[in-house]
């Protein structure tokens, strides 16, 4: 990529990643590295762009399989999944979560605050009618 003085610009922190994970999510279903370095256009090295996806698969960001003597990649959410696991990871970043998690609360409008305590509501509805309801086969557990 250039700038405008015809420089070569580097990209910012995350850019690339978020350039990759927005290719994958327009992407029709799994598709190759080379998919995804066309989608980006630019001149970037191959070995770039399976490195930003290895990146995004370690941080839980992206799937693969493998294809041939290859991988296909997929988003490991929609938007709004990869948006909340950013959110984790800057919140689990932090030393005083409490803190983070007030300061942030504080910050809603008061819109996206009633949006906030309707899903927190809905949530702690079904938590609390399995409760009730334990057949002794909870969540994570298998029966032998």
């Amino acid at each position: 990529m250039k700038d405008r003085h015809g420089r070569v610009r580097r990209r910012g922190q995350g850019e690339l990643e978020a350039q990759v994970l927005a290719a994958l999510g327009s992407a029709p279903g799994p598709v190759s590295a080379a998919w995804v370095r066309e989608r980006i256009g630019g001149d970037l090295a191959y070995t770039t762009v399976v490195t930003t996806l290895t990146r995004l698969l370690a941080k839980g960001a992206a799937r693969r399989e493998k294809a041939g003597r290859s991988f296909a990649w997929t988003p490991a959410a929609d938007e709004a999944g990869l948006a909340a696991l950013r959110m984790r990871r800057v919140l689990d970043g932090e030393s005083d979560r409490k803190a983070v998690l007030a300061s942030f609360v504080t910050a809603l409008s008061a819109d996206d605050e009633q949006v906030l305590r309707g899903l927190l509501a809905e949530l702690g509805e079904p938590h609390g009618a399995s409760d009730d309801d334990d057949d002794g086969a909870g969540a994570g557990e298998s029966e032998d």
